[in-house]
C-alpha cells in the first residue's frame, strides 16, 4: 500500500499506530490523542450530554390528568325536574355561581318539616321556661324540670337537623333548588338536559380546577429506580414544567415500566386533561452521582468494565479520554450511566477505532 494512501483505507489498528507515532505522547494512560483531520478520517462523531445534576430521561410517554382533589361533581340533592341549566361544558365558573335550578316537590316537604320543627322547638323552650319558674317556686318536682330540659334539647336538635337538610338541598324558596359551584373552575361535563327528571344523587355537572395538572408518566424501571420525589420534569412540546410527586412501587409486567406521577405547576394552561404527551425527567441522586443518557453505541465494554470516550485535551494535544461509567439500565436506544463529567462531550461513532488505538498504545 502506498504511503500516500488515504487514512480511510487503513485498518483501525494500523491507523491507531500511525496516530500514536504522530501524536504527542500522553501522560494519561487512558488518553488517545486525535487531531481534527484524524477524527474525520476515523469517522468519529460526538454528542454533548446534559449536566450531571439535570440529566434528562427524555421523551417518556405520559397522559395529562386532573388531580382528584380539584374535581367536583354537582349532584341532585333531591329528586325533581331540571328547570334550567346556567352553564355549559368548556365554560369557566366562579365559586358560588348558580349552575342548575331544580324543581322538586320534596323541597316543599322539607320546608314544611322545618317549620313544624321550629314550632315544636319554640313550644319546648316556652315549656322549659315555665317549668323552671315553677321549680323555683317549689310547685313541681325536679324530675319534671329535667324532662322539660330533655324535651327542649331534643326539639332544638330536630329543628337544626331540618334546617341543615334545607341548606344541603340549596333551597331557594318554594319548590326550587338553586345548585351552585363549590369551587371556581371549568365545566368538564354536563350530564342532564332541561326538562329531564332526575333522581336524588343523580350527577348533573362535573367541574374542575385545571391548574395545576397531573401527568401520569410510564417510566422504564431503570429510570424509575433513579428518580426521587421532587425531581424536575419538562414537557418540551409546550414548555410546561413541574416536579415528580410520586414514584410507583409496582412494575407493569408487559412493558416493565413504572407509573410516575408529576405535577405541572408552570404552563398548565397549555395542556388539556386526557392529552397524550412526552415528558423529560431530571434523573439522578446527587450532582456528582447523577445519571445521564448516552447512545448505546457510545459505551465500550473492556476489561469487565464499561467506558465512554470523553473529548479532552492534554497539554497541546486534543483527543479522547476513556472514562469509566456505571450503567443504570437501558432507556430505548440509550443507556443510563453515571460517572461522566457535567456537560461532557462524548464520542458516539468511531468507537472501534478509538479502542484499537487505546489497545495499540499498550495501555
Amino acid at each position: 500500500m502506498s504511503p500516500q494512501a488515504p487514512l480511510r483505507f487503513l485498518t483501525p489498528v494500523l491507523l491507531g499506530a500511525l496516530l500514536v507515532a504522530g501524536s504527542v505522547q500522553a501522560a494519561d494512560a487512558r488518553f488517545v490523542p486525535v487531531t481534527a483531520a484524524q477524527a474525520q478520517a476515523l469517522g468519529i462523531q460526538t454528542q454533548r450530554v446534559g449536566a450531571g445534576s439535570k440529566a434528562a430521561a427524555a421523551g417518556l410517554p405520559a397522559t395529562v390528568s386532573i388531580p382528584n382533589s380539584q374535581v367536583r361533581v354537582i349532584a341532585a340533592p333531591l329528586a325533581g325536574v331540571v328547570e334550567s341549566l346556567e352553564t355549559a361544558p368548556g365554560l369557566s365558573v366562579t365559586k358560588g355561581q348558580v349552575l342548575v335550578r331544580l324543581s322538586s316537590p320534596q323541597a316543599l316537604e322539607l320546608q314544611r318539616d322545618r317549620i313544624q320543627a321550629d314550632a315544636q322547638a319554640g313550644l319546648a323552650r316556652q315549656s322549659l321556661k315555665r317549668d323552671e319558674q315553677l321549680f323555683r317556686e317549689g310547685l313541681i318536682a325536679e324530675s319534671r324540670l329535667q324532662a322539660s330540659r330533655a324535651n327542649a334539647a331534643q326539639s332544638a336538635a330536630q329543628a337544626a337537623e331540618r334546617a341543615q337538610e334545607l341548606r344541603l338541598a340549596q333551597h331557594s324558596g318554594g319548590q326550587t333548588l338553586s345548585l351552585v359551584a363549590p369551587i371556581a373552575g371549568s365545566v368538564l361535563e354536563q350530564q342532564v338536559s332541561v326538562g329531564q327528571r332526575v333522581e336524588q344523587s343523580a350527577p348533573l355537572y362535573r367541574i374542575a380546577r385545571l391548574d395545576p395538572l397531573s401527568v401520569d408518566i410510564q417510566a422504564p424501571l431503570a429510570v424509575a429506580s433513579q428518580l426521587r420525589v421532587g425531581a424536575g420534569l419538562r414537557i418540551p412540546a409546550t414548555g410546561a414544567s413541574g416536579e415528580v410527586i410520586a414514584v410507583g412501587r409496582a412494575v407493569d409486567p408487559a412493558s416493565q415500566s413504572v407509573l410516575v406521577r408529576g405535577l405541572v405547576t408552570r404552563g398548565a394552561d397549555s395542556l388539556r386533561p386526557g392529552q397524550a404527551t412526552a415528558v423529560d425527567l431530571d434523573v439522578g441522586k446527587a450532582a456528582g452521582d447523577a445519571a445521564v443518557q448516552v447512545p448505546a453505541g457510545a459505551v465500550l465494554h473492556h476489561e469487565g468494565k464499561q467506558w465512554v470516550f470523553v473529548a479532552a485535551t492534554e497539554g497541546k494535544a486534543s483527543g479522547y479520554r476513556a472514562t469509566p461509567v456505571q450503567p443504570a439500565g437501558r432507556v430505548g436506544d440509550n443507556i443510563l450511566v453515571s460517572g461522566l463529567p457535567a456537560e461532557a462531550t462524548i464520542a458516539t461513532a468511531g468507537i472501534a477505532a478509538l479502542k484499537a488505538n487505546l489497545l495499540g498504545m499498550g495501555r
